[in-house]
């Protein structure tokens, strides 16, 4: 049975009700669109076989979205009254079955793991973002929760460029190269800032990703993600001096680089995720790591 979803007037009562004043500390913009929520449960594609994890719940706008086609969600939600008041908002727009499929986790998406998390183990992220922590909240998920399978997330407009760019592109870095270890990612849409409350002075924009396996399993993840730091640090620079300081002298990056086929002259902005990790297996021993 569908849930009940909230309107702008529900949403804006509710804040109301609980004293809750939108931050943007936290990150804080609800949707208060139910269009804007079931285009978002469409796209994530959730069957009854699915288990959701949704970060940042907020109001529980998204949350009554998911509770009907997924057979569970898990909300992390780390501002304590807005954790506190989920159950009771899923209860009344939802029924006791609604509730029955939520667990609500009062706690830092940033600190979870799966065990924090729990049964039944979450196979798909679901979530409307808050906009400062976007990229670091799915790479530390994916890291932390290897069931999860697929997602589809909100983000602002100029971060899902970023994740979902490929070699060669202007907007393509960082974010793009690491998720591109775990999953592969397509932009699934654009979202208007009028359907938040507060309303956003930017666009947002919808990522869905699959995950697959990382492209080599003779490299530690952390060991990539440092050439892929070192490398965009500095990316107006070639390789060679981008990475000089973690090689150890510009020679010896050299030489990891000819060892891993790729030209010590070209930019990280040119490189695969792959190459990444080629680079990353041909390096010197005493080469830094990261997180």
């Amino acid at each position: 049975m569908a849930a009940d979803l909230l309107g702008p007037v529900e949403i804006r009562e509710l804040a109301a009700r609980l004293g809750v004043q939108p931050t943007k500390k936290l990150g804080q913009n609800f949707v208060h669109d139910p269009n804007t929520v079931r285009r978002i449960v469409s796209a994530a594609g959730l069957t009854s076989a699915d288990v959701a994890l949704e970060v940042g719940p907020g109001l529980g706008s998204l949350t009554l979205g998911l509770l009907p086609v997924a057979g569970h969600v898990h909300a992390v939600e780390l501002d304590p009254v807005l954790a506190g008041a989920l159950p009771a908002t899923v209860q009344r727009h939802a029924g006791p079955a609604g509730a029955a499929r939520l667990t609500v986790h009062p706690a830092d998406a940033l600190r979870i793991t799966a065990g924090d998390l729990g049964e039944p183990a979450p196979t798909a992220l679901v979530a409307n973002l808050p906009y400062n922590v976007a990229v670091p909240v799915v790479l530390h998920l994916l890291a932390e929760v290897p069931g999860l399978r697929r997602g589809l997330v909100m983000v602002q407009k100029e971060v899902a460029d970023r994740l979902v760019a490929g070699p060669g592109s202007r907007t393509y870095g960082v974010p793009s190269v690491k998720l591109a270890w775990y999953a592969d990612a397509r932009s699934a849409g654009r979202v208007p800032p009028n359907v938040f409350w507060p309303v956003p002075n930017v666009d947002s924009g919808l990522v869905a990703f699959t995950r697959r396996e990382p492209p080599r399993t003779d490299v530690p993840r952390q060991r990539v993600f440092a050439v892929v730091d070192a490398a965009f640090a500095q990316r107006r620079k070639t390789l060679r001096a981008a990475l000089a300081g973690w090689a150890g002298g510009p020679d010896r990056a050299a030489a990891a680089l000819v060892a891993a086929g790729v030209d010590p002259g070209a930019r990280g902005e040119s490189l695969t995720v792959g190459q990444f990790a080629a680079i990353a297996a041909s390096a010197p021993v005493a080469a830094p790591a990261a997180e």
